[in-house]
């Protein structure tokens, strides 16, 4: 499992693309064998996985919308997770 230092910046693999699915009534990651349907946190997550913020800048926004959350944790697990799955990537700055 990799472990990303805050300044990490990640993006969806080039293998998916997310998208809202109204039918679905949640984010979706499609790829050419499929779909994956998604909860509401790792949509919200995988939103914001846009290649230009950091990983900290993330989790710093979704701290601002969910302020009641201790999400910083989960956040990083998840991000574990998608990469091992080939989800995301880290991107390399420009």
């Amino acid at each position: 499992m990799a472990v990303f230092d805050p300044d990490t910046i990640l993006a969806i693999s080039n293998k998916f693309r997310l998208q809202w699915e109204a039918a679905q009534q949640a984010y979706v990651l499609l790829y050419a064998e499929g779909m994956i349907k998604l909860n509401v946190s790792a949509g919200e997550v995988l939103k914001r996985l846009d290649g230009q913020r950091t990983l900290a800048a993330v989790i710093e926004d979704l701290q601002r919308q969910f302020p009641n959350a201790a999400l910083e944790d989960d956040v990083r697990e998840f991000v574990n997770i998608a990469h091992d799955h080939g989800w995301i990537i880290v991107k390399q700055p420009t």
